[in-house]
C-alpha cells in the first residue's frame, strides 16, 4: 500500500485526511452489537475520498488498483452489521456528493446513490405525487445506495415484499475495480450480483427504483391486552389486501412502556403495542377490521392528534429504530434478526417466547415474501455474554427459525450462512485483487469455511 503516492495522484479530488473526521466517516452502527463493538471499535480508514461523478469514481478505483489500496464504499453509515467498516484501512469512498435525482417518470425514478432517502421521497412527491415503495426506518439519514447495498426490506415491505424480490429494484449501474474499470448495467437476475453485497464487488453509481402513489399516511398506535392477540392482528391485517398499508409492527410488552418514551404514559407494562401506517382511503376498512377485535384499541391517530406531546412518525419506532430506542434507555440491550416463515410463523414465535421468557422480547415486522405473509423478527435481547447469545441463536435455529445474525460482519454469516455464487463469481470478475471492502466475503477468502464459529478475517487491522 503506497498511500502517499495515491494521495498525490488524487490530490485534485475532495480528500479528507483529518484523523478525527476520518474516524467518524469510517464508522457505521456496528455498535448495536456488543460482539462487533469489541472487535471493530478501533477500525478506521487512512483517507476519505468523496467523488463528484462517475468519472471520478473510475479515477479513484483505477488509482487504488494501481497502488493496491483497499476501498470501502460508504453512504450515510446507518448499517448495523459493520458493512461500511474499512477492516484493512485504506480509502473510504464517501458518496455524499453523488446525490442527484436524474429523472422521475411514471412508476420509476433514476437517482445517484448518495441521495438521502428523505430527499428522494420529497423530490418525487413534489414533482409527480409519487414515493418510494419502501424505505428503511432511517428515512431521514440513510442514502438510497446504502439501502440497496446493505438493506433487505423496511417500511413498505408489508405490501411490497423484500428489497430483493422481483421488481423492487429496476436497474443498477456499477463500476468495477480493475486496471481499467468498466461500467456495467444490471437488470433482472443480474441485479443479485451486487444488491445487498456491501460494495464488495462493485461500486453502484446509478439506481433506478420503482415508485408508488404517495399518500398522507395515517399513523396509528393500537394496544392489545396479550401478545398472541397482537401478533394475530398484524398477520390478519396483512392479508386484508383491500386495506392499503405501509407498516405493521408488533412490540411485545413491556417494550412500549419501558423504551418508547413518548408512548409510555399511554400504555400499561402488560400491553402489547401495534404500530401502523394506513392509507387514508383504507381507514374505514381498517376501523371495520379493528371493530371485530374487541381487545384492540386505537390510542393514537396522526390525523386526529390528541396527545399533549406527539410521538413523531410511527415508522421511527419500527424496524431497527426499535433497537435504537431501547439502547438509549438500557445500553445492555441488543437484538437478533429472525425469519419467521409461512405458514406456521405464529407457532414458531410462541415457541421462541416460551424458550426465553423475559430474556428475548418479540419485535415483529410484517413482510410479504413472494406474495405470502410472514414475520421478520427484530427481537430485543437482554445481553449477558457472547456465549449466551450464541446459545440463543442456536435455539432459534433448532426451532426452525432462520437467523440473519447482526453480530457478524461478513455477508454470509449475516445472511444465509452459505455462498452466494453469483456475488462470488462477479467479485472474481470485477475485483480481481480483492480490494473492494475486504474481509466481508468469506467465500472469497476461505471457500472451505465450515461456519462452525465466528469468522475472524486474518487481515483485520490490529488495534494500536
Amino acid at each position: 500500500m503506497t498511500l502517499a503516492a495515491l494521495r498525490h495522484a488524487l490530490s485534485h479530488l475532495e480528500i479528507d485526511d483529518n484523523p478525527v473526521s476520518i474516524r467518524a466517516k469510517s464508522r457505521d452502527f456496528f455498535w448495536y452489537s456488543p460482539v462487533l463493538k469489541a472487535r471493530l471499535d478501533h477500525v478506521t480508514a487512512d483517507l476519505v475520498i468523496a467523488p463528484r461523478s462517475e468519472a471520478e469514481v473510475i479515477e479513484v478505483l483505477a488509482a487504488c488498483y494501481a497502488h493496491e489500496v483497499p476501498v470501502t464504499v460508504r453512504g450515510a453509515g446507518t448499517g448495523n452489521y459493520g458493512q461500511a467498516m474499512p477492516l484493512a484501512g485504506g480509502v473510504v469512498l464517501h458518496m455524499k456528493n453523488m446525490a442527484a435525482v436524474k429523472a422521475v417518470h411514471p412508476g420509476r425514478v433514476i437517482v445517484e446513490p448518495g441521495c438521502l432517502v428523505k430527499d428522494l421521497d420529497h423530490h418525487c412527491r413534489e414533482v409527480s405525487g409519487q414515493e418510494l415503495r419502501m424505505h428503511p426506518s432511517t428515512h431521514t439519514t440513510a442514502t438510497i445506495g446504502g439501502f440497496i447495498a446493505g438493506g433487505s426490506g423496511g417500511v413498505g415491505s408489508c405490501t411490497w415484499g423484500a428489497l430483493r424480490d422481483l421488481g423492487n429494484i429496476i436497474r443498477l449501474r456499477v463500476v468495477t475495480m480493475e486496471a481499467a474499470p468498466r461500467v456495467l448495467e444490471f437488470t433482472g437476475e443480474e441485479l443479485h450480483r451486487v444488491s445487498h453485497a456491501y460494495g464488495t464487488n462493485g461500486i453502484i453509481t446509478e439506481i433506478e427504483m420503482p415508485l408508488a402513489p404517495a399518500y398522507d399516511w395515517v399513523d396509528l398506535f393500537v394496544t392489545c391486552e396479550t401478545f398472541p392477540e397482537a401478533a394475530a392482528l398484524g398477520a390478519d391485517l396483512a392479508n386484508e389486501d383491500g386495506i392499503l398499508k405501509k407498516l405493521v409492527s408488533v412490540y411485545e410488552a413491556p417494550i412500549a412502556h419501558d423504551w418508547f418514551q413518548r408512548v409510555a404514559s399511554h400504555v400499561t407494562p402488560s400491553q402489547t403495542l401495534v404500530g401502523l401506517m394506513i392509507a387514508p382511503q383504507g381507514m374505514d376498512g381498517f376501523l371495520t377490521f379493528l371493530s371485530r377485535r374487541p381487545g384492540a384499541r386505537v390510542i393514537w391517530r396522526s390525523d386526529r392528534p390528541d396527545w399533549p406531546r406527539e410521538p413523531g412518525p410511527v415508522f421511527e419506532y419500527g424496524w431497527n429504530h426499535t433497537t435504537l430506542r431501547a439502547l438509549k434507555v438500557d445500553p445492555s440491550i441488543t437484538y437478533l434478526q429472525v425469519r419467521y416463515a409461512a405458514p406456521d410463523y405464529l407457532a414458531r414465535i410462541e415457541a421462541v417466547r416460551a424458550a426465553f421468557p423475559g430474556e428475548v422480547l418479540q419485535h415483529l415486522e410484517v413482510m410479504k415474501e413472494h406474495g405470502q405473509t410472514m414475520y421478520a423478527g427484530l427481537s430485543l435481547v437482554r445481553y449477558t455474554t457472547e456465549a449466551r447469545l450464541d446459545e440463543i441463536v442456536a435455539t432459534h435455529e433448532a426451532l426452525g427459525c432462520m437467523i440473519f445474525n447482526p453480530h457478524r460482519y461478513t455477508l454470509e454469516e449475516g445472511g444465509r450462512q452459505s455462498v452466494d455464487d453469483r456475488q462470488l463469481a462477479f467479485k472474481r470478475e470485477a475485483d480481481p485483487k480483492g480490494l473492494l471492502n475486504p474481509g466481508k466475503m468469506i467465500s472469497w477468502d476461505d471457500p472451505a469455511w465450515a461456519y462452525d464459529r465466528m469468522y475472524a478475517w486474518p487481515g483485520l487491522r490490529a488495534a494500536e
